[in-house]
């Protein structure tokens, strides 16, 4: 099924870690920064639950679904996409271009776990 510009009723961050230097020229990860805000399509999947630590972890995988620009092509799997309005965090699990050259790119992404 096609995207529709009126689908995109979300708006998504996406965001980076910062990269620091720990003073003996070693890179390590810093606080995440907000790269960019784009509407995005929404659509949840069939939840889960893991066992992590004896205890139950509620995860909810999701597919966002956003417009291909100079900015969205740069997403990578190490980034996470937050809704801007509610504040849930998603962690990228794999992005896909489902026309192969089209308008948009997929993102599957899960909260409940870390990014």
């Amino acid at each position: 099924m096609k995207t529709t510009a009126g689908e995109l009723r979300h708006k998504i961050s996406f965001q980076t870690r910062a990269i620091l230097d720990d003073g003996f020229g070693n890179p390590i990860s810093g606080e995440w920064e907000e790269q960019f805000t784009v509407y995005a399509k929404v659509q949840a999947k069939l939840g889960g639950e893991a066992v992590t630590a004896a205890r139950l972890q509620g995860q909810q995988p999701i597919n966002i679904t956003v417009r291909q620009s100079s900015q969205t092509v740069l997403i990578k799997e190490n980034w996470r996409a937050v809704d801007a309005r509610e504040g849930t965090e998603y962690a990228i699990r794999s992005i896909i271009d489902p026309d192969d050259g089209g308008a948009w790119l997929e993102l599957l992404c899960q909260s409940g776990v870390a990014s």
